[in-house]
């Protein structure tokens, strides 16, 4: 007899109220698309639509790794971190003698740092992309002997697999937290639920209020007055999460704030990246919204905080 993994009664009351909240969420959707009329609003509305897809998608997908349990979960991160590397490397253009150093990252390195994850090797798993991997991706293109923009060249490949593979990783390295009594799980959903949940809150607050262009440049949607406001809500769900994780509220809001700011820059870091290339999305993946670098770029930046502050003040 096959048996079926075990769900913990918290964690189904916390998907219960992500999934009641997406239903709301793509009721109103639903319904702002049938009343607007202008096309700025209608262009509005789509963009809000196309968000909650794409959090019905991340949040089932989720689910699954949840239920099924650490295996299942790092197979999904490590997938997440092959797309978005193939994407970032898609977008910036390379040398054909640079292919052997791709072939490493994407075959040899990003394997390689989920399977130290797997295993439960912390200490290589902080080094072996900013160390091994920095060192050996630019022998392997020096050694075809072509100089042209060399350091240009080394360096996209470097970025794209520190922030597709070393920073993404750090999501699902929480796992690994010895937390005493608390299961690091909940720490996943954390830091998802506040990241993302950022993002969404930051763009429709915005929208509603938003005057003052951050960075008009860089990206034209992010205002001071959304990101103020959304960040606030953010941090506030966080708080409101503590009892899941070994924080007190204090410490929770401090936690969900340095989310909510590191997320934001790597957003804004990386629409600085993809307007430098000319390009308005990092891929298709995601109907109407972008690639998975689309969905993941506050997270490159929030989840090794999180991780690193979580291991200093509260892993045993």
């Amino acid at each position: 007899m096959i048996q079926l993994p075990t769900i913990e009664p918290m964690m189904l009351w916390l998907y219960a109220a992500v999934l009641g909240l997406l239903i709301v969420s793509s009721l109103v959707g639903f319904l702002l698309a049938r009343r607007v009329t202008s096309d700025k609003a209608r262009e509005t509305v789509r963009n809000l639509n196309a968000r909650i897809k794409a959090w019905w998608v991340m949040v089932l997908v989720f689910a699954l790794a949840f239920v099924v349990g650490k295996g299942v979960t790092l197979v999904l991160f490590a997938l997440i971190s092959f797309y978005c590397l193939r994407e970032f490397l898609s977008l910036t253009p390379t040398h054909p003698r640079d292919h052997a150093a791709i072939a490493v990252a994407f075959y040899v390195f990003l394997p390689l740092q989920y399977w130290l994850l797997w295993i439960n090797w912390q200490a290589m798993l902080t080094i072996l992309v900013p160390v091994y991997a920095f060192l050996l991706l630019p022998v392997l293109s020096v050694l075809w002997g072509v100089t042209e923009n060399f350091l240009e060249r080394t360096a996209k490949i470097q970025w794209g697999l520190m922030l597709a593979v070393f920073c993404v990783s750090h999501a699902p390295a929480l796992l690994l937290l010895d937390l005493g009594e608390h299961k690091p799980i909940y720490l996943l959903f954390f830091l998802i639920t506040v990241v993302q949940l950022s993002d969404v809150l930051q763009y429709c607050v915005g929208k509603m209020f938003g005057r003052t262009k951050i960075a008009p440049n860089v990206s034209p949607s992010k205002t001071i007055e959304g990101f103020v406001g959304g960040g606030l809500l953010a941090t506030g769900v966080g708080t409101a999460l503590w009892w899941i994780t070994p924080f007190s509220p204090l410490e929770a809001a401090g936690m969900a704030a340095a989310i909510v700011l590191a997320g934001f820059f790597g957003g804004l870091v990386l629409s600085a990246v993809k307007r430098s290339l000319g390009a308005k999305d990092w891929g298709a993946m995601i109907e109407g919204h972008g690639g998975a670098l689309d969905r993941m770029d506050s997270v490159t930046f929030a989840a090794p905080l999180f991780y690193h502050l979580v291991n200093y003040f509260f892993a045993r």
